[in-house]
């Protein structure tokens, strides 16, 4: 956890200075397309703080009132990410679109410098944050990663809008501020996504398929376990909880059967470190599924 607020930090620090640069840079050369970047960057210093607050608060403990822990306010940080990405790439792509009909300078050459700059800034942010928040299941931190791979795009699309207009400035002069348009629509694109995956995981989507399976087939190596009836999982944060019907012989002791429900538990709990914990409830096996038993030694 401690790793991912440092990211974090330093996803900030990085966004900070690029926005300043591109800033800067895109006003002294007469840049829209730049001068937008370095806007949308700026919006990344916040949302990386967003994401910090969001996995500080995420990994406090468990308590009487939050007996699941805070991992759920993670996801509640990424969905707000989705919705303050909407609103910054509605304005980027309107300023865009209201500056193109008065243009009549032409952008300086280095305003490519810092696009440039920005783009390999941000592929290393890319690897690190989806690299670590991968590692942790943190829905927050792969949001803020998917949002600098949105920057790199978003920094080529610049590029290339900015490059036409050096090239043929009269007949591609507008084209700057076309490219600082479609920085805005991917922007929005961009934070659609984000707010559908934080708002699947919000409503208690299972994981995918082959996830579940892992489940089942690691419950049914403990010795036995005659089967699983029913299996499910939701995402609390970091981790997932899993609801397990077990299936044992009916005509073994409630101690048994406990003891089972118990080495299922922590069996799936150490080959599945993505699973925080397992809420078993034992059945009678059907006749036919029955297994030979083997004696359980107590726990």
């Amino acid at each position: 956890m401690e790793r991912a607020r440092q990211i974090a930090i330093l996803g900030m620090c990085v966004s900070a200075l690029l926005a300043v640069l591109k800033i800067v840079v895109g006003n002294l050369a007469h840049s829209a397309a730049v001068g937008a970047d370095g806007f949308e960057s700026a919006t990344d210093v916040f949302t990386s703080g967003l994401v910090l607050a969001g996995l500080i608060l995420a990994a406090r403990p468990a308590d009487e009132n939050h007996p699941y822990g805070h991992g759920r306010v993670e996801i509640l940080i990424g969905l707000l990410l989705g919705f303050i990405l909407t609103c910054v790439g509605c304005g980027i792509a309107w300023h865009g679109l209201t500056g193109a009909a008065d243009e009549t300078r032409v952008p300086a050459s280095y305003a490519i410098w810092p696009l440039l700059i920005s783009i390999g800034a941000k592929l290393c942010l890319l690897f690190v944050k989806s690299t670590h928040g991968r590692k942790i299941g943190s829905s927050s931190l792969m949001a803020d990663a998917v949002n600098d791979g949105i920057d790199m795009l978003s920094g080529f699309v610049a590029l290339a809008a900015l490059s036409l207009a050096l090239y043929n400035p009269a007949r591609f002069l507008r084209a700057d501020h076309y490219g600082a348009f479609a920085v805005g629509l991917i922007v929005i694109a961009t934070a659609a996504r984000v707010i559908y995956e934080s708002g699947m995981q919000l409503i208690d989507t299972m994981p995918d398929d082959q996830s579940m399976q892992r489940i089942r087939e690691v419950a049914l190596g403990v010795a036995d376990v005659a089967g699983v009836e029913k299996c499910f999982a939701r995402k609390t944060g970091f981790k997932y909880h899993v609801d397990l019907h077990l299936e044992v012989d009916p005509e073994i002791t409630v101690r048994e059967s406990h003891d089972i429900a118990t080495q299922v538990r922590d069996t799936i709990r150490q080959q599945l470190p993505w699973v925080a914990d397992v809420l078993i409830h034992v059945e009678p096996s059907p006749q036919e599924q029955r297994q030979p038993r083997s004696r359980v030694m107590p726990g």
